[in-house]
């Protein structure tokens, strides 16, 4: 077996590894990046629609949950959102934003994979993708086994990511490794993913499909104003995503449909007319939708048939509908994990193991989840570029 001497070895080459290679090869360290993956960035190219959400402007420790809520603080004050920019505008790749802070490329997200790339080999970091059966042990350094070849190193980057998207080949390798070194994982689940009908409200709304509409969804303590999406299944659309980082089983989704509007209003002003109940709601929410409505909780008639008491019912349903899930989609599915290492576990300064020296922890495989909209990323980029400062 061919042994090479490296300073850093990282294991995973997302968001994170390659920020940590761009920043610990720039200070002169030898590192080498592996990847179990045959092309490098997968997730990176797929994010944002292709377009890749690659931070948010409004990055702050108040949009990520973890269990040490302030754990992130350090790590995104010492590279913002701003530096990330500045990387992006430097390598010529034009950007808007979205809205809400959420930045986009106006191309593809493979220039951003381009510009990772190059910076790594800039900095000298040796990027080796199709590893398998990658091996973890530790004398005096790290050993980093794998087909044929065994890299050894003082200091050893986990940044391989969560189970989210198994798609796109994401395991469980680096909670092994924490367990390995007898570090603490907290909880896994599925986060930033749609929701499932129970059987009762898959026979009721099944049939909107498709269907999309503006809505602000309340969960756990947490309102979130965006748009909702019906699948064949269940719930999804942005608005139901950010919620289902705050859902626990058992807990009922309550949705205003009519954010913003004076439907009290509208419907006394009508009160005396002969529009119909439906048509009055087909000109604030699609119309499929309207129908199905009425027809499960107040069905259509004139408005002038119907009593006040029945108008504030109507006006109550459309402010409060309630839906009870049956649960979150899966693994699959999710754009991330909820949960992984414990960070009581890792130093916030340098995210290295405080009862393993030179071994770190980066990205979606310690426990910081950010909400939808750029915010996982720009921990990535946040987390790795601190450990490189370190590695």
């Amino acid at each position: 077996m061919t042994r090479i001497v490296k300073d850093v070895v990282i294991i995973g080459a997302g968001a994170a590894g390659l920020m940590c290679a761009i920043e610990a090869g720039g200070r002169g360290r030898s590192v080498v990046v592996l990847d179990h993956a045959g092309r490098i960035g997968n997730k990176i190219r797929v994010s944002g629609g292709g377009h890749c959400n690659f931070t948010n402007t409004n990055a702050g420790f108040e949009h990520y949950l973890s269990n040490n809520p302030h754990f992130c603080r350090s790590a995104l004050a010492r590279f913002t959102p701003r530096d990330f920019m500045a990387l992006v505008t430097a390598h010529g790749i034009r950007h808007f934003e979205k809205k809400l802070g959420q930045m986009f490329c106006l191309g593809s997200a493979g220039q951003i994979v381009e510009m990772l790339i190059a910076l790594c080999r800039k900095a000298r970091a040796e990027l080796v993708p199709g590893c398998q059966g990658i091996r973890v042990s530790r004398n005096r350094s790290f050993i980093v086994e794998t087909a044929g070849m065994a890299y050894e190193a003082e200091s050893l980057v986990i940044a391989t990511g969560g189970l989210s998207m198994r798609n796109l080949g994401a395991t469980g390798f680096g909670y092994d490794i924490a367990r390995q070194f007898k570090l603490r994982v907290t909880p896994l689940r599925p986060a930033l993913t749609p929701f499932r009908f129970r059987k009762e409200d898959i026979a009721r709304y099944g049939s909107l499909s498709g269907v999309s509409f503006d809505a602000i969804v309340h969960c756990g303590g947490k309102n979130f104003h965006e748009s909702v999406l019906f699948t064949h299944r269940g719930l999804s659309g942005p608005a139901m995503l950010q919620v289902s980082s705050y859902w626990k089983e058992g807990d009922s989704l309550r949705v205003d449909l009519l954010p913003g509007i004076d439907f009290p209003g509208i419907l006394q002003e009508k009160s005396r007319g002969k529009i119909h109940l439906a048509t009055l709601l087909s000109r604030f929410l699609p119309k499929r939708f309207a129908l199905k409505w009425c027809d499960l909780f107040m069905p259509s008639r004139p408005l002038c048939q119907f009593s006040q008491k029945e108008l504030a019912q109507i006006n109550v349903g459309l402010h409060e509908w309630i839906i009870l899930p049956a649960g979150l989609e899966g693994f699959e599915v999710a754009e991330v994990t909820m949960g992984g290492v414990d960070t009581n576990e890792l130093s916030s300064k340098t995210l290295e193991a405080r009862s393993v020296p030179g071994l770190y922890f980066i990205g979606e495989v310690l426990d910081v989840t950010g909400q939808l909209g750029g915010f996982n990323l720009q921990w990535a980029w946040s987390s790795g570029f601190t450990a490189g400062q370190y590695a």
